[in-house]
């Protein structure tokens, strides 16, 4: 499946600011060869979601509506490009923050692409393939997503429980990874909220 028609997919958006989730059929496109389509079976809530949709981010990254938020998805993919190597139909897999990027850029080429001054976030961003004004969320039936930015989920993993792991826990395992953080080394967690508990179960599956 590697057309660029366009299908509809069920979702949960905000019209204006502040606005509640309303139920909203908005437009996907087709794989291009190098992307996945993931129907979706769960997308965790962060704060950010919410930041969104109320606009309070206007000044840095003003809301569009309506806006779908969701940036923890966890779901199976439905269908690959001709050129998707890494996944196949069927597999569980996961989505974060990012859908795309220019992939050539310094930092891209570096393992960096959340530094990618073309990147495609998840939702909010402009849609770089024309099928709608801003990127969709995960707070939707499905998503086509680059397979740079699609990621196995571990078959004995919870899959509810691996959503909230695409934000808050890489915003904690990153650091903990990038500092050594083992067995003999002490760690110190400000605050015990989404991102706070999962710092301390890392740590602790760390040693």
């Amino acid at each position: 499946m590697t057309d660029t028609s366009t299908y509809l997919a069920h979702a949960w958006a905000a019209r204006r600011a502040r606005a509640p989730l309303a139920p909203l059929d908005i437009p996907r496109r087709a794989p291009t060869p190098r992307d996945v389509r993931i129907e979706i079976l769960y997308c965790g809530i962060c704060h950010s979601d919410l930041h969104y949709t109320h606009d309070d981010w206007h000044d840095a990254l003003p809301a569009v509506y309506p806006a779908v938020p969701g940036h923890e998805i966890v779901g199976r993919v439905s269908a690959v490009g001709t050129r998707v190597t890494k996944h196949a139909v069927g597999d569980l897999v996961a989505v974060g923050c990012l859908v795309d990027s220019d992939h050539t850029c310094p930092n891209c080429r570096a393992g960096r692409e959340n530094f990618c001054p073309n990147q495609t976030l998840t939702f909010g961003s402009r849609d770089r393939h024309g099928t709608a004004p801003m990127t969709f969320g995960g707070y939707s039936s499905s998503i086509v997503v680059d397979e740079h930015f699609v990621l196995r989920v571990p078959t004995n993993l919870d899959p509810a429980g691996a959503a909230p792991l695409l934000c808050a826990g890489i915003t904690t395992y990153s650091p903990l990874k990038r500092n050594g953080v083992g067995p003999g080394k002490k760690v110190g967690i400000v605050g015990l909220g989404g991102i706070g508990h999962m710092g301390v179960k890392l740590a602790r599956a760390f040693g």
